[in-house]
């Protein structure tokens, strides 16, 4: 009986690992997997533009000076409340992630970063006057842009995606 129990068991966990994880996933089962939840509470793949080595380090400063290139996508037009960049409006994600891309290709390159700013970012709060942040651990920013803003070291640049789009940041300070 009480290894008809444990086969039991085994087999449970086995189910749990397939339907919570997903078919060719690394790992089982984690204390966060719901059995049978259908992954609605999973958090969305990293696209492949976002920095994900500079997110993965330790940061670098408690503060920083920053500028941003924000790119979005018709998608995210619930977060503007009307306010989207035209551009934004016309764009799914793929060509976002394209549009970014070759942003990055440019800034590598050696082009001038305030230029593809007020050339391209869709932020209004700095696309015209290529204005830097003032970021720190408490500032009134999305926590994607906080969290790369302060891996980043001075004269790098990287990308993170929020709410609002992808963000191509440069530390400047």
């Amino acid at each position: 009986m009480k290894r008809f129990a444990i086969a039991l068991l085994v087999a449970a966990a086995a189910s749990a690992s397939v339907c919570a994880c997903g078919p060719g996933s690394k790992g089982g089962p984690t204390i966060n997997n719901k059995i049978g939840g259908g992954g609605d509470d999973l958090p969305p793949p990293m696209s492949p533009v976002v920095s994900r080595d500079i997110l993965e380090r330790e940061p670098v400063a408690n503060t920083a000076q920053v500028k941003h290139i924000l790119i979005s996508w018709k998608d995210l037009a619930d977060t503007y409340q009307g306010r989207m960049d035209q551009r934004a409006a016309k764009r799914d994600k793929a060509a976002a992630e394209a549009e970014v891309k070759s942003i990055v290709e440019q800034l590598r390159g050696g082009a001038d970063f305030d230029t593809l700013m007020k050339a391209h970012s869709e932020d209004p709060g700095s696309a015209s006057t290529a204005r830097a942040y003032a970021v720190s651990p408490d500032a009134q920013l999305v926590i994607e842009f906080r969290q790369i803003s302060l891996r980043l070291k001075v004269s790098e640049f990287g990308v993170c995606q929020s709410d609002f789009g992808f963000h191509i940041v440069k530390r400047i300070e």
